[in-house]
């Protein structure tokens, strides 16, 4: 088997929750040795008590984004503690942490603080605003920067309340910009012998995905809106439509796709009317074309538009997740993998976004809380048992 491409790289990680474990977690299934740094006097990562089926300092929840970590329990506000962490940084290339902005100095996770220990060690932070600017000391959750970034501003129905997504797609986002920052220094690091810091936080995250709705603003002041279900700003159809029995998206982006709709819905007397011609003329003549379609598109079931159209106008259903995870695709591209634990047994969760040739990604539980210290102090600091016994004595570990 082709060994995973990040083997050797070794990252020591103090994260919380879902953004920074995400990115983290993407990492580890392709080789990265993650040491998950946890607080025992708090039991560990928060994420450990939260439902579906936590039991006894691990969850479900846990368990989806902290696949192949290790658990190292560290007190980092004993002396004892700081001496360890500073200690196994300088057998680590990264360390990662989500803490707040106003943080990483003042815990010592930053590289003024650590390269003496390791001059070639990369320090990155995921923080919710950054480590500078007015809102630095600010907590922040992945709903508050949709809120605070525009997002919710431009998410759902016109005549409704801003609407969230139901997806924590910032702090996923976040995650996986980190990991990307943290493997740029990374390699900048091997490259030079020098490490260095990565910021990165939510907020930054959320704005730079804004792309052309920022640069329309920025240029001519164009204020994004919301549109009747979910619609393209610019292209008609390209939207949400009622079934007989549920949704179905729809989306003619091409002129080719258009004219092959209106045949496929019996309707070829629509790309004749003078009204409709173009893009310019549908985005015009929306509320009457819409009117038209409407009627049409109920008239079937999700199952037999989807039957009728695929292959030849772009289009899909509006799946639960249960039919999400279910879906064909999905299974063929190995999303749905199986991962043995001890205590709930097999593990159906979703696999790896990242295909790489020949590359076959790790799967393994995320270990239970600190099951991995005593072995982690043994093989990268040689300590002895006494020693070990001596940072307990202490409540470093």
């Amino acid at each position: 088997m082709t060994p995973l491409p990040l083997t050797g790289v070794r990252i020591l990680a103090l994260t919380q929750l879902g953004a920074g474990p995400y990115g983290m977690q993407v990492l580890g299934e392709l080789g990265a040795e993650i040491i998950k740094i946890e607080d025992p006097t708090i039991g560990g990562d928060e994420a450990r008590s939260v439902p579906p089926e936590p039991i006894g300092g691990d969850s479900l929840y846990y368990q989806s984004f902290n696949r192949n970590t290790r658990s190292l329990t560290l007190n980092l506000r004993t002396a004892g503690g700081r001496e360890v962490f500073r200690r196994l940084a300088a057998h680590a290339d990264a360390v990662y942490a989500n803490p707040r902005g106003d943080l990483p100095g003042k815990l010592g996770l930053d590289y003024a603080s650590l390269k003496a220990v390791n001059p070639r060690l990369v320090c990155c932070t995921l923080t919710g605003f950054g480590r500078s600017g007015p809102r630095a000391a600010d907590p922040a959750y992945d709903y508050l920067i949709q809120g605070l970034a525009g997002f919710m501003h431009v998410t759902g129905e016109p005549d409704g309340p801003p609407v969230r997504s139901g997806i924590a797609v910032i702090d996923f986002a976040g995650g996986l910009a980190s990991a990307l920052g943290l493997m740029i220094a990374l390699l900048r690091a091997r490259a030079t012998g020098v490490g260095g810091d990565v910021d990165v936080s939510l907020y930054d995250t959320a704005v730079s995905m804004l792309t052309h709705l920022a640069t329309g603003y920025l240029r001519s002041g164009v204020e994004p809106r919301r549109l009747p279900g979910g619609s393209h700003p610019t292209v008609v159809p390209a939207q949400t439509f009622a079934t007989r029995d549920g949704w179905v998206l729809v989306m003619c982006m091409k002129e080719k796709f258009w004219l092959r709709f209106t045949e496929l819905i019996g309707r070829p007397d629509l790309a004749r009317d003078p009204r409709y011609a173009g893009f310019p003329g549908r985005l015009t003549h929306s509320a009457e074309l819409l009117a038209e379609l409407d009627p049409i598109l109920r008239g079937r079931t999700t199952a037999e538009w989807i039957a009728l159209l695929r292959g030849q106008v772009p289009c899909a259903p509006i799946n639960s997740v249960g039919e999400a995870l279910a879906d064909e695709q999905a299974l063929h591209r190995d999303m749905i993998v199986a991962v043995e634990h001890p205590r709930y047994g097999t593990l159906r969760e979703v696999g790896c976004p990242i295909k790489i040739d020949d590359v076959a990604p790790r799967y393994q539980p995320g270990a239970p809380l600190g099951a991995d210290t005593d072995s982690i102090l043994r093989e990268l600091l040689g300590m002895s048992e006494v020693e070990i016994d001596a940072l307990r004595q202490e409540g470093a570990l």
